[in-house]
């Protein structure tokens, strides 16, 4: 029998809580919309916010003379050729009165003896430009301080627990969602005038990431449902220094880029000789490689032979001494030795771990995607970043883009006619289908992770993604008709079906770009093509032709990069 629905109206609808999401629902609540802030997870307390360490990239100037240009140029530098050079001008130019916002909010941004803001020199940056609060609990930081600014916010209802299924549409316009509560299994819809989608990246995917359970590209499903295209999906960063080994419990495995960029860490090989300058990169003690330059360097040594015996770098501090060590780390490094790490004598071994995505949902400059009242803002947003996220970017772009694109979907909400209700839609069919078949899904995603990691991983070839894709193809199976079971409480083997259902769509749209992108160029990096092609200095898009909505049915096409590319006249 089907559980009763829940229906709720609102003016905007955010889906997702992490630094972009609460953003987004506090500029839309400050702008006089009504706002659901909705999350799969607890508010605030999921994505990839509260799982970030270290900085964030702002041109204050507070180190040494700066300008948001000069962040502008190493965004550019960093992405290719391929940034939408409007969007990232935002991610710079706006970034500094976000860092400002949050400090008035008492973040607690570290700060030198005379009162001014800390910046530190992360890699692509020609100058100390990042913030942090401490190198191990920035993102946590971020996400409290702007959960309590939510929580204080009346305008703002918050939801936890519950699972957004798909977007409704009216006219070919977004008018709100249908999803359902883990906590009972209860089908719920929200009516809105507008929805802002900051869902986050797709890192679950592959086997080894640095994000939450939850980032398996659920979003870019709901978008791509509705109409939405997909750009640069291609493009997946890959965290050069992730830990490997020895076992490192309760630690996050990117730990070590800020004790790198800061100790001076050396990447070291089999032989125990650095190998950056092998690459172009004479680092001289400063960690300053670009992330998808790093990756390169290392899965390549590993390539030859070279590698750590569980297949990365060592990366080594033994060069530092104990007093910097225990100045630099504090009590990280008591914690180290709880592990048996002594950095004193010990080597660490590392290698790139599924980190951030550049691609995602194709906006305009107010964020709203080609499907009126859809707005995107977060990692979920492709353009600002290219072909390769420059270090620090990631919480800058949320914050920018979140209160983007909640002014933006108030003033819609300001605006909008009268709303029509939410008829019956599919969704609710599948939330309410009851069905004996065995669980497949959560097998499914275990081996769409494996085919992901082996063929769509850091090093690419055009035979590897053609067996990517014909896997995909095959792991269809495991969805059947719908999902398994009945609708209750945390019915988790439900969730995994609903989960498998997006992650094979986000799957599909980025091994099919990377198969028809025949050149290496960032974090796309082809073996059966390794140079950079001029030609191709343009953007792949992604969507359905029109209402079939099976994986047969994506497009790929293509799309010119906006705005100039190269630096700007440099500031005085």
């Amino acid at each position: 029998m089907p559980l009763d629905t829940a229906t709720l109206t609102t003016d905007v609808l955010v889906v997702g809580s992490g630094a972009a999401g609460l953003s987004a629902a506090l500029s839309a609540a400050s702008g006089g919309a009504s706002v659901v802030l909705a999350d799969r997870s607890l508010i605030g307390r999921s994505g990839a916010t509260i799982m970030a360490q270290m900085t964030v990239a702002a041109a204050l100037g507070e180190e040494e003379p700066d300008h948001w240009e000069h962040h502008l140029a190493d965004t550019l530098a960093a992405g290719r050729g391929l940034c939408d050079a409007d969007l990232a001008r935002l991610v710079c130019e706006q970034g500094p009165d976000e860092i400002r916002r949050l400090d008035g909010w008492r973040v607690g941004w570290a700060r030198r003896p005379d009162g001014t803001i800390r910046q530190a020199q992360a890699p692509g940056h020609d100058r100390p430009r990042c913030v942090y609060v401490d190198f191990l609990s920035t993102g946590p930081a971020v996400a409290k301080t702007l959960r309590a600014q939510v929580i204080r916010q009346a305008g703002v209802t918050r939801i936890g627990d519950l699972c957004i299924v798909d977007l409704a549409l009216h006219d070919g316009a977004v008018v709100g969602a249908v999803g359902f509560s883990l906590a009972d299994g209860r089908p719920v819809v929200i009516e809105a005038a507008a929805v802002v989608l900051a869902t986050g990246g797709l890192t679950r995917l592959y086997q080894r990431n640095s994000a939450s359970a939850n980032m398996g590209g659920d979003g870019h499903a709901l978008a791509l449902r509705a109409g939405a295209e997909l750009m640069d999906m291609e493009f997946v960063q890959f965290f050069p220094i992730g830990h490997l080994a020895p076992r490192l419990v309760g630690m996050d495995p990117i730990m070590w880029d800020p004790f790198r960029y800061k100790l001076g860490g050396r990447l070291l090989n089999a032989e125990g000789r650095e190998f950056m300058r092998d690459y172009g990169h004479e680092e001289q003690g400063r960690y300053n490689a670009p992330r998808d330059q790093a990756t390169h360097a290392i899965l390549s040594e590993v390539k030859a032979g070279r590698g750590s015996p569980s297949g990365g770098a060592f990366l080594s501090f033994r060069h530092v001494g104990a007093d910097a060590l225990r100045a630099a780390f504090g009590p990280v490094i008591d914690r180290l030795a709880d592990n048996g790490i002594d950095l004193t004598t010990t080597s660490v071994e590392v290698a790139p771990i599924a980190h951030y995505h550049m691609g995602g949902v194709r906006v305009d400059s107010d964020l709203e995607t080609r499907v009126p009242n859809l707005f995107a803002a977060g990692e979920i947003v492709a353009g600002a970043n290219g072909a390769n996220r420059l270090s620090g970017n990631a919480i800058t772009e949320a914050l920018v883009f979140g209160r983007r694109a909640g002014e933006a979907a108030a003033r819609r909400a300001a605006t909008a006619a009268a709303r029509p209700s939410i008829g019956r839609v599919e969704a609710l069919a599948l939330i309410n289908a009851t069905s004996g078949r065995e669980d497949k899904a959560t097998g499914a995603i275990a081996a769409l992770q494996t085919v992901m990691t082996t063929y769509v991983g850091p090093f690419r070839t055009g035979a590897g993604l053609a067996r990517a894709l014909e896997a995909i193809g095959n792991l269809k199976d495991a969805l059947g008709d719908g999902p398994p079971g009945e609708p209750g409480p945390y019915a988790q083997a439900r969730l995994d079906w609903f989960d498998l259902r997006a992650m094979l769509l986000a799957a599909e749209a980025v091994a099919r770009a990377a198969l028809a992108r025949c050149e290496s160029r960032g974090a796309h990096q082809r073996d059966d093509h390794p140079q950079t092609d001029d030609d191709w200095a343009l953007h792949q898009t992604i969507a359905f032709s029109g209402d079939d909505k099976s994986l047969d049915a994506l497009i790929l096409g293509r799309a010119r990069v906006v705005g100039a590319q190269a630096a700007p006249e440099p500031v005085q």
